[in-house]
């Protein structure tokens, strides 16, 4: 493990079980997270995230560095807060890292939220030290967004593997899109 100084980290968990609620803040305080906000679901955390970006000191937090959240809640589940966060115009910031922590770990649902956009995936049930790890691997290892006509999210591939051929990924100001603005 890192010993990396967590005091000024936000985190908001997004979780509808009270017990596993609980568990999540537990371990982030063990880790020594200076601020945690824990909602019941999905549109909790809507609301918490535009609260924040409205009025930082009525929200408690003046920034989310981190959001944690299960998969399956209701009336708004892990998946359509992610799609919300990476996908809709009301979302004040498209690039919050997005932890996924759910029972379902399925490779169809891991791939599904890869898709999506997620940061990273962990399955329950859990450790405080994998659940350390996933945070340090998005604190350590940031990784850069991509934007393509059918999907924004963090570059899906993590390893460096040398490029054969011509580098097609690198834009110049003759790349279509690129627009030079003067003045």
């Amino acid at each position: 493990m890192s010993n990396i100084d967590l005091s000024r980290v936000s985190i908001v968990v997004v979780e509808d079980c009270q017990f596993i609620r609980s568990l999540i803040v537990n371990c982030l305080r063990v880790l020594g997270v200076g601020s945690i906000k824990s909602v019941d679901d999905g549109a909790q955390a809507i609301e918490f995230i535009k609260q924040v970006a409205d009025n930082p000191m009525k929200a408690g937090m003046m920034s989310i560095d981190i959001i944690i959240s299960d998969w399956e809640m209701s009336p708004v589940n892990g998946m359509m807060l992610l799609r919300w966060i990476r996908r809709h115009k009301d979302c004040p910031d498209r690039f919050i890292p997005f932890l996924m922590l759910t029972g379902y770990s399925e490779p169809k649902r891991v791939q599904d939220a890869r898709t999506m956009g997620v940061n990273e995936f962990m399955s329950k049930p859990f450790t405080v030290n994998a659940l350390a790890n996933k945070m340090f691997s998005i604190i350590n290892k940031p990784r850069q967004f991509v934007h393509t006509g059918s999907y924004f999210g963090p570059d899906r591939r993590r390893q460096s593997v040398p490029i054969t051929g011509e580098d097609r990924r690198v834009l110049t100001y003759d790349s279509p899109e690129v627009e030079v603005v003067n003045g």
